[in-house]
């Protein structure tokens, strides 16, 4: 039984969003430690522990990234690209969870590496529901290699 603390990167720039989906996880307890970055920019430097995260090192591997795609600054697929072109960040999931039904998106998004890909639902008890089944297969039910890292 795996007893590290589950921790999840949520990319996410509208401040709705972002709270649904913290509320949805932290409802079920899904997650130990929940970290919110606002855009592609700073996701990136979240997970390379650098600019204003820097000498931050985190203990545990991430278990999920949650990754908008239209985000200002540097959008999700940009953020996926540089994430799975990366050695230490190839191995950590990733799911689009976004509002674009696109097909080119969606295409874009598999072909760079997304391990899932979610429309979110507009609804709020739907969107909440998407958010905790989410976080019920990729937090508990999911396994990742071991020595998965994130930097």
């Amino acid at each position: 039984m795996n007893t590290q603390p589950i921790e999840v990167l949520l990319v996410e720039d509208n401040p709705n969003d972002a709270e649904l989906t913290l509320n949805a996880l932290r409802r079920r307890h899904l997650a130990d430690h929940i970290f919110h970055v606002q855009d592609g920019e700073e996701a990136l430097e979240f997970l390379r522990c650098e600019g204003r995260y820097a000498g931050q090192e985190r203990e545990h591997a991430l278990k999920v990234v949650l990754l908008d795609l239209k985000m200002p600054k540097m959008d999700g697929l940009k953020v996926l690209r540089a994430m799975k072109s990366d050695p230490g960040m190839q191995e950590i999931p990733v799911v689009m969870l976004t509002s674009s039904c696109e097909e080119r998106d969606l295409e874009d998004a598999y072909r760079l590496g997304a391990n899932s890909y979610i429309v979110k639902p507009v609804e709020f008890d739907n969107y909440s529901e998407a958010v905790s089944q989410l976080g019920l297969y990729w937090l508990t039910l999911n396994q990742t290699p071991p020595g998965a890292s994130t930097s």
